[in-house]
């Protein structure tokens, strides 16, 4: 392995690992100490979510961690086929970090912690806006290409 491509690797693993830690931490604070929090623009409040995004597939919560687990084995397995461009790599890693977040609830859960609640969009935790970066990321990087 090349020099910048074990340098593109860590950094992938870096971001991936980061996203999981500071998703699972704060999910577990927030369920810990059930804070009620109204700050100018945005609620910080518990809220349990057995489906995906924007409350679809509501008590799917072993199907959803059958798709996590295969997107999870995909990324990994498929890891030498991403692009080796610094951007790319962190979209991808922000997918990886942010889909293991959300599976790691689903499998000991048996739900997902959502807590970060902006009063007009669904609520959300570090994984969810992990996911929905590297969405636009994604679509942004392959629409230029």
């Amino acid at each position: 392995m090349k020099s910048v491509e074990k340098k593109l690797l860590k950094r992938f693993t870096i971001i991936s690992l980061s996203i999981i830690i500071i998703d699972q931490i704060t999910k577990y604070l927030i369920y810990l100490f059930k804070p009620n929090w109204t700050l100018n623009f945005l609620d910080i409040h518990l809220i349990t979510n057995t489906g995906a995004g924007f409350g679809i597939l509501k008590g799917n919560t072993n199907f959803l961690a059958l798709i996590s687990l295969l997107v999870t084995i995909l990324l990994i397995s498929y890891y030498q086929k991403i692009p080796k461009e610094k951007n790319i790599q962190v979209i991808f890693a922000l997918l990886l970090g942010g889909t293991v977040g959300n599976l790691i609830d689903r499998i000991f859960r048996k739900k997902v912690i959502d807590f970060i609640d902006l009063n007009f969009w669904p609520a959300f935790n570090v994984a969810d806006a992990a996911i929905t970066i590297s969405a636009i990321g994604l679509i942004w990087y392959y629409w230029k290409k």
